[in-house]
């Protein structure tokens, strides 16, 4: 479709005697045509679709705008084989070389041809994708259109270009530029004149000639080449761009080269703002696990011989949470964050990995005094008096210390420290441990375990149980799957026992996908009594409502397995909803409005439940067994679950009992109105099959 263009260079009026350059030379200016009313130029979406539509496309193309928004650009080409997927080669080669200049022919409305150039020039977002795309195509059909292009047009052209422009000659000196480009870099007209392409470039930008191709003079006519530069201001600062370049010739055979500066000074600037903040803690603005974990690579790469890691678990840091609040915690976070950074020496990194666990990375431990000195040295830095909201908080923290040796790699120099860390913690405040080879054989039966686990979900060698949730008149409601993990060497093991690897071994996320998806999908072929089918309710333990995939997640797994999604309960525990934001607000009403319920376990254990139940969009409320247990004989249980049920009831919310193993607790909990018991007096967890038998034959006299 595209043919050879004859060029014209014909002298420009002053500006240095700059002649007209060749027509695609023209055309690759972009949005230099627009208000010129030969030109139709309108807006494409990123798919191709029309976006935008001006009085000069509706006068060319003989379409209304409402008859042409939305229909993909390709209804203006003939109905030819190939014209489909050469439509969507243009747009491929404007994005990929920011443009793209085609002739051919193209239909309008009526459905008479013309004889098109056309111009795509792809719209890139801060971030560098492509949001779209502007056609600018011009009618060619009437003989002498080309000789109608007079200088002067092409110098308003080049001057209105929002993009800096220069033209070079073969010696890569500026032949001229346009307004864009002075004002990008801070000089005038004159002061560009005749300036050696070397001259704009920064001192930091280390690349080698401006002028892509420039030193080879069989180097391709009219094909752009994108790299990115660092030019410098005539005040010296730097301006980074992606700079385009093409050769072309002139009619007396000489070369010169269009080139195009696009800023992306902010862009870059936004793209760093978005690394630190993938890379550092959002509280204290210490490295964050990302950021830790690169720096360590980093260390290690380079070959460092003498690194160490502590690992510091602030004491008793949950007492600030419950007695002056979450924002009083923050506070002194941050004034621990503070205290790291200002008194560490050189070549030590502090980073908080969650919570108040901070970590501190030392690239040559026997530059600071050696591993046992350097870390009772951080403990008397961590022990301190912070003021917070007027009250003075003694600080100490647990100390885990570990070093690089040739056998370790960075992930276990951290399980190390971890668990000299737990160790310290162990003996009491302020205490600190260094790893020794008794911790680090654990560690490895834990990387052991962990590596076992991660191979059992792979291979679903896991295994549910199920407890059942009955009803006040012994009907089966709901029953909550358990998991149990038989492993070859220990025997089934527990949920907790389960839970402490998957923790350690950062498999919590995978070990949640893998309970729902197997429970859903069994509690499918779960026997149905007098229409109730029962529901399947499953505890939640990292895949939460924070997580901006949360609501996809549990939509594709609820429709993997089939289930009706009003049969499905995930359980979360209280203390994950503290101060829920309202994005994972959000997440759980859009769920919720498809039939999911939530509900709140171990309800009464968090130091905010009655301030914060109203918030919470839980359609239940699972009242904790350490509640359950003494209502036969304690008053206090008696009344704090019955306030707990009453204001369950008046919110609208269900409330189930946990723990329910005696007969005394399950009359007083009936008296008090509770509506759901869960507990041994009615089952123990019963394997898939037991289960199933249970539901077919559910008890129907008061338990015993």
């Amino acid at each position: 479709m595209v043919e050879e263009r004859d060029t014209e260079f014909v002298t420009r009026g002053g500006h240095g005697g700059i002649a007209r350059l060749q027509s695609k030379a023209e055309a690759r200016l972009g949005l230099l045509a627009a208000g010129l009313q030969e030109y139709a130029i309108f807006v494409l979406d990123a798919a191709g679709r029309v976006d935008g539509w001006d009085d000069g496309s509706e006068r060319i193309m003989g379409y209304r705008s409402e008859e042409i928004i939305g229909k993909h650009f390709s209804v203006f080409s003939p109905a030819e084989p190939g014209v489909a997927d050469h439509a969507e080669w243009q747009l491929a080669q404007a994005a990929e070389l920011g443009s793209h200049v085609d002739e051919g022919w193209l239909l309008r409305r009526d459905g008479t041809r013309f004889w098109a150039h056309v111009v795509i020039i792809a719209q890139r977002s801060a971030e560098g994708g492509v949001r779209g795309f502007i056609q600018v195509t011009r009618d060619e059909t009437e003989a002498g259109a080309r000789q109608q292009r007079s200088s002067r047009r092409f110098t308003d052209l080049f001057d209105l270009a929002p993009a800096g422009i220069a033209l070079f000659d073969a010696s890569e000196r500026v032949l001229d530029a346009n307004e864009a480009l002075c004002g990008l870099l801070g000089y005038r007209l004159h002061d560009l004149n005749n300036m050696p392409a070397a001259g704009l470039l920064h001192p930091d930008d280390r690349g080698a000639s401006l002028l892509v191709d420039a030193a080879a003079m069989d180097a391709p006519l009219n094909r752009s080449r994108v790299h990115q530069r660092v030019l410098v201001r005539s005040d010296g600062q730097a301006v980074h761009c992606d700079v385009h370049s093409a050769a072309s010739v002139a009619d007396d055979g000489s070369r010169f080269w269009l080139v195009v500066f696009q800023d992306i000074t902010e862009r870059l600037r936004q793209t760093e703002a978005l690394r630190y903040q993938a890379t550092h803690d959002d509280l204290t603005g210490l490295l964050n696990r990302t950021g830790l974990n690169e720096l360590l690579d980093s260390l290690l790469h380079r070959g460092a011989e003498q690194v160490a890691v502590l690992f510091c678990d602030i004491d008793n840091f949950k007492r600030v949470n419950d007695a002056l609040g979450h924002e009083a915690g923050d506070e002194l976070l941050t004034a621990l964050a503070r205290r790291l950074v200002d008194g560490l020496p050189p070549g030590c990194t502090p980073a908080r990995l969650s919570g108040d666990k901070y970590l501190i990375i030392c690239s040559d431990v026997d530059a600071v005094g050696g591993l046992e000195a350097f870390t009772m040295w951080v403990a008397e830095l961590l022990r301190t008096s912070v003021p917070v909201r007027g009250h003075p908080v003694a600080v100490s923290a647990s100390i885990g210390a570990a070093m690089l040796d040739r056998d370790t790699v960075g992930a276990d120099l951290l399980r190390y420290a971890n668990a000299a860390m737990f160790h310290a913690k162990s003996r009491g405040p302020g205490r600190v441990s260094l790893a020794t080879s008794t911790m680090i054989t654990t560690v490895e039966e834990q990387l052991g375990l962990e590596e076992q686990l991660r191979a059992a979900m792979e291979t679903d060698s896991l295994i549910l149980h199920y407890q059942p949730i009955m009803a006040g008149d012994r009907s089966v409601v709901m029953a909550e799957a358990l998991v149990r993990w038989p492993h070859p060497d220990r025997g089934l093991l527990s949920p907790e026992v389960i839970l402490r690897v998957a923790e350690q071994g950062n498999l919590l996320r995978g070990l949640d996908r893998w309970v729902l998806r197997t429970a859903l999908r069994e509690a499918t072929s779960w026997p149905v009594r007098n229409g109730h089918p029962v529901a399947i309710a499953v505890n939640l333990v990292d895949l939460l409502p924070h997580d901006p995939e949360f609501v996809d997640e549990i939509t594709a797994i609820i429709t993997e397995s089939g289930i009706d999604s009003h049969r499905v309960v995930l359980e979360i525990v209280e203390t994950s909803l503290i101060d829920l934001p309202a994005r994972p607000r959000e997440a759980m009403v859009e769920l919720a409005e498809r039939g999911v319920r939530f509900a709140l376990d171990d309800f009464g254990t968090g130091y905010s439940s009655l301030a914060r139940l109203k918030d919470l969009p839980a359609q239940i409320i699972k009242l904790d067994r350490q509640f359950v247990s003494g209502v036969e004989t304690d008053v206090a249980d008696v009344a704090i679950a019955q306030a707990m049920i009453g204001m369950g009831h008046a919110m609208g919310r269900s409330c189930v009992a946990e723990g329910v193993e005696k007969i005394g607790q399950f009359r007083v909990l009936s008296d008090l109105g509770i509506d759901f018991y869960q507990g041994w007096l009615f089952s123990h967890p019963l394997p898939a099959d037991q289960l199933r038998a249970f539901l077919e034959n559910p008890p129907t006299r008061e338990p015993e």
